[in-house]
């Protein structure tokens, strides 16, 4: 039976306080009792999966959804049981859900960590069909996926395994290169804290990796070592809108509309068109398209795509230039805060006003971040501890005055700067010019 708490999201969780571990840790083995005895999802399973899906014939689904999650709930309100879309499509699958990413395989399972659906359609040799679940916003979700999208991606991946293994050299492309670690608890941040599955012996909850902690040691790995955070981590997955696409989430790759002077413009998409293929993949949902852009180097490529332009089908160059990912916000990711961490020692900006840089004696078009919040505890108090406030104007950032944005100052330090320097930043409170030292963190 189709019911809410089969509801395939992948969602960050809230930091367990000390008021609620029991509710967290019933909700937890509550959903692993009641999904076992309903029977059609396997649970945490990937093994019987793979066994089932080569026994059968059928396809997999993987979902990764992680509980207990606050966010899931407001997804939850706009799906229905049973919905007559999807429940015959997933009949047609294996379906296993997993509940946390201990000892998840992550040659197979590449995805963005800071998403809230992690859907992966596969053969049982392991050869990806498709990815579902886009997010752009940290609560808003409406214009990424939706039920009828889903449903569009399910068919389009039945489809694929109904033409495999002709399909196969197409498909290769979805699976990408070696990880920097199998799974998650071998990452040098997470080894020591948690194993390779989850502990229903115990405390399962804190036992549990989170999808955003995959992507928090990820940069951790490379900043530790006093490496830059390359560009594919540190802007993973580019929303389509980064390039100039607005794309339907009732569809699985539809083009609503193409932003003026994008990249999208100039290789002649147009608002109508249907992607079928990018950079030689079929694409099941708006997360395959995200995923070729991933896999698209930052210095810049030449992407081809066929479109679907009324009974056409057409072919076009996507041309993107060195930098093309930094057009993407991570300023809505979760990973956005260790990476604040990292480069101001816990301080979110805001832009100013003009108003506000005249008050402060600003001239110019100049840098001028209003430090929106200091964090007060931990790492995230460095700021606070080395004299910074809510309030200051930040007009210069180890000499430079042309980082106008959060994502810029972030970029510029985690890819040029190494912990442990201390930088001088220039700054004007209450009118007065001041320079504070700010220490680099991993």
């Amino acid at each position: 039976m189709w019911l809410k708490s089969s509801v395939l999201l992948l969602c960050l969780a809230s930091v367990v306080t000390a008021a609620e571990p029991n509710t967290r840790e019933k909700k937890v083995r509550d959903d692993r009792a009641r999904v076992e005895a309903e029977g059609f999802w396997m649970y945490n399973d990937l093994a019987g999966a793979y066994a089932k899906g080569r026994e059968t014939g059928k396809p997999i689904l993987v979902v990764l959804r992680c509980l207990p999650c606050e966010e899931c709930v407001k997804l939850d309100d706009e799906l229905v049981d049973n919905d007559p879309a999807i429940k015959p499509l997933l009949e047609k699958f294996v379906c296993v859900r997993i509940v946390g990413t201990n000892g998840l395989d992550l040659t197979t399972f590449q995805y963005d960590t800071d998403q809230s659906f992690a859907v992966f359609m596969l053969n049982a040799d392991g050869t990806i069909y498709g990815r579902f679940g886009t997010r752009s916003h940290r609560t808003e979700w409406v214009g990424d996926v939706s039920l009828a999208g889903m449903a569009k991606a399910l068919q389009k991946g039945l489809d694929l395994h109904a033409d495999y293994p002709n399909n196969k050299a197409a498909l290769a492309g979805k699976r990408g290169p070696a990880p920097e670690f199998a799974s998650p608890e071998k990452y040098p941040a997470l080894k020591d804290k948690f194993g390779p599955a989850l502990n229903y012996e115990g405390d399962v909850v804190k036992s549990c990796i989170h999808c955003h902690q995959i992507g928090d040691a990820q940069r951790q790995f490379y900043r530790s070592q006093g490496k830059p955070i390359p560009e594919h981590v540190l802007f993973p997955y580019p929303h389509p809108k980064s390039i100039g696409l607005t794309l339907d989430p009732k569809e699985c790759a539809n083009v609503v509309a193409v932003a003026p002077g994008s990249p999208a413009a100039a290789a002649g998409f147009k608002a109508g068109d249907a992607i079928a293929s990018l950079n030689g993949q079929p694409l099941v949902s708006m997360a395959d398209v995200q995923w070729v852009l991933h896999r698209t180097e930052a210095t810049g490529a030449t992407v081809p795509a066929v479109v679907t332009r009324g009974s056409d089908e057409l072919p076009l160059s996507l041309a993107l230039k060195s930098g093309w990912r930094r057009e993407d916000d991570i300023s809505w990711r979760v990973s956005s805060w260790g990476l604040s961490r990292m480069a101001s020692g816990g301080m979110r900006f805001e832009p100013t006003t003009a108003e506000t840089r005249q008050q402060a004696g600003v001239t110019g078009e100049g840098m001028a971040l209003k430090v929106k919040s200091a964090g007060r505890y931990g790492a995230h108090a460095a700021a606070r501890n080395a004299g910074f406030r809510e309030g200051d104007l930040i007009v210069s950032y180890d000499g430079r005055t042309d980082l106008t944005t959060e994502q810029e100052l972030v970029a510029y330090a985690v890819t040029q700067l190494t912990p442990g320097q201390q930088i001088s930043v220039k700054l004007v409170r209450n009118g007065k010019p001041m320079t504070l030292k700010l220490p680099q963190q991993e």
